[in-house]
C-alpha cells in the first residue's frame, strides 16, 4: 500500500540563500548605521600630491626682484646754459674726477664778467682817490692845529710880557686887553680843531669801511661770475662711467638742463621691488641674500622709497661682505628678503589645498587609504612651506594639492 511522503519545508537549499541574504542586509544596515553622516569620494592617487609632515629651521622670507645698479649716480647737469664748442669724450668713456667733457661758450657771461671787472677796477680807483682826499684833508687840519699851537704859544708869551709892561705903565690897557682877547681866541679855534680832527678821523675810518665793505662784495660777485665762466667747462664730478651724454658739436644747452651721467662702479647695490602688503614689515637694515653663480651673498636694505607704485614699492640693498664678480649693472636678480629669524617649527609643504581651505583644514591620509579631515592652524608661510601650530603632528601625511574638485566631503577614498 502506497503512503503519501510530505515535503519538508525548510530545506538546507532554501535556508542558506536566506541565511546569505540576511548576512548582507545586517553587514550593510551596520555599515550604513556606522557611517551615517559621513560623505566620501572616490579620488584617482596619481593625480594627488603629499607630503609629510615634518620639523625644522623655518624662516619667514618672500622672493622679490632686484635690478643690479651703480652704489651711486651722479647727474651731470647745465649750471649755465651755453652752446657746445668743444667735445673732449664720448659716451660711455671712464672718467677720472675733475675730467673735462664739454666746452660751452655764453657772450653774455663773458661780457658780464668784464663789466664787472671793470666796475671792480673803478671801485678801487676810486677808494684810493678818496683815500688820499681824506688823507689830505686829516694832514692839512692837523697842519693848522701845529699853526694855532704855534700861534698860542707866541701870545701867551706875549701875554706875559705885556702884563709885566702893563703893571709898569708902559703900555696901555687895552692893548694888554687885546693880547689877552687873542690868546683866547686861539684856544678856542685849538678846540674847534681838536674837535674837526676827532670828527674826520671817525669819518675817515667809517668811509674807508664803507668802501671796503663796498669792494669786498663786488669780488665776491666777480667771483661768481669767474666760477660761472668755470661752469661753461663741464667736468666730471667723480671717477666714473659716463652715459648719456648725446650733446654734439654746436648744440644749445638750456640752463638747467641734464646733460648726462656719471655711474659710480665701484660698487654696486640691488633695488628691489616689494609687494605693498609688506610695506610696515621692511625696514633699513632689514637681510635678505641672492645666488649667483653658484654663491650665496648676503644684502642689507639702506634705503626705502616710501612712494607706492603699481601696487609695490623700491627698496635698495646693498652688499654687506663681498660684491659678486662678473655681475653687470642692469642685470635682474632675485633676493630672498627675510622677514623673520630661522626658529625651530613643524612644517607642511605649500601647495593648492590653501586656496580652498584658507589653511583651516586638510585631509589626513591613514594606512587603510582614506584622507580624513581635520582642523589645523598655520601661522607663518614662506614660498616654500608653512608653519602649522595645531592639528597635525610629524609624521602625519597630508594631501597638498587643490581641493577644487573635492567639495566638502568629510573622506575621501584613494584607488
Amino acid at each position: 500500500m502506497d503512503r503519501k511522503i510530505e515535503k519538508k519545508k525548510w530545506r538546507w537549499q532554501r535556508v542558506l540563500p536566506i541565511v546569505l541574504i540576511a548576512g548582507l542586509l545586517i553587514y550593510f544596515g551596520l555599515n550604513v548605521y556606522k557611517n551615517s553622516g559621513t560623505s566620501r569620494l572616490n579620488v584617482q592617487t596619481e593625480r594627488l600630491l603629499l607630503d609629510t609632515v615634518h620639523e625644522g629651521a623655518f624662516q619667514e622670507f618672500i622672493p622679490v626682484t632686484g635690478a643690479v645698479l651703480p652704489i651711486k649716480t651722479v647727474i651731470i647737469g647745465a649750471i649755465e646754459g651755453g652752446r657746445v664748442e668743444q667735445k673732449f669724450v664720448e659716451d660711455g668713456t671712464i672718467l677720472t674726477a675733475g675730467q673735462k667733457i664739454l666746452e660751452l661758450s655764453n657772450p653774455d657771461l663773458q661780457l658780464n664778467y668784464l663789466n664787472q671787472e671793470a666796475d671792480i677796477v673803478a671801485q678801487i680807483n676810486q677808494i684810493r682817490s678818496n683815500s688820499l682826499m681824506m688823507e689830505q684833508q686829516s694832514l692839512n687840519l692837523r697842519e693848522t692845529a701845529l699853526d694855532v699851537d704855534y700861534q698860542i704859544d707866541l701870545f701867551s708869551k706875549r701875554v706875559d710880557r705885556n702884563q709885566s709892561l702893563y703893571g709898569d705903565g708902559v703900555i696901555a690897557e687895552v692893548e694888554f686887553q687885546e693880547t689877552e682877547d687873542q690868546l683866547e681866541h686861539l684856544e678856542r679855534r685849538r678846540k674847534l680843531l681838536i674837535q674837526t680832527i676827532e670828527r674826520d678821523s671817525a669819518s675817515a675810518v667809517l668811509q674807508q669801511q664803507q668802501m671796503e665793505n663796498s669792494l669786498d662784495l663786488m669780488k665776491r660777485n666777480l667771483e661768481i661770475a669767474r666760477r660761472s665762466l668755470d661752469n661753461l667747462t663741464v667736468k666730471a664730478p667723480i671717477e666714473g662711467q659716463l652715459s648719456g651724454l648725446t650733446s654734439e658739436l654746436g648744440e644749445l644747452i638750456i640752463e638747467g638742463s641734464q646733460i648726462a651721467q656719471i655711474d659710480d662702479l665701484s660698487n654696486f647695490k640691488i633695488r628691489v621691488q616689494v609687494d605693498e602688503f609688506y610695506i610696515s614689515r621692511v625696514f633699513v637694515g632689514q637681510t635678505g641674500s641672492f645666488q649667483f653663480a653658484g654663491e650665496w651673498y648676503n644684502l642689507s636694505i639702506q634705503k626705502i622709497y616710501p612712494q607706492v607704485i603699481n601696487g609695490a614699492f623700491a627698496a635698495d640693498m646693498i652688499f654687506t661682505d663681498k660684491t659678486p664678480d662678473g655681475i653687470k649693472r642692469g642685470q635682474t636678480v632675485s633676493v630672498k628678503l627675510e622677514l623673520s629669524a630661522q626658529e625651530n617649527a613643524m612644517m607642511l609643504a605649500r601647495g593648492g589645498f590653501y586656496q580652498t581651505t584658507g589653511g583651516n583644514w586638510v585631509y589626513i591620509l591613514d594606512e587603510s587609504g582614506v584622507a580624513r579631515k581635520r582642523d589645523i592652524q598655520i601661522r607663518r608661510q614662506n614660498p616654500n612651506f608653512y608653519e602649522v601650530t595645531s592639528g597635525l603632528e610629524v609624521g602625519d601625511v597630508v594631501i597638498t594639492s587643490s581641493y577644487e574638485n573635492f567639495g566638502n566631503k568629510d573622506e575621501l577614498i584613494l584607488k
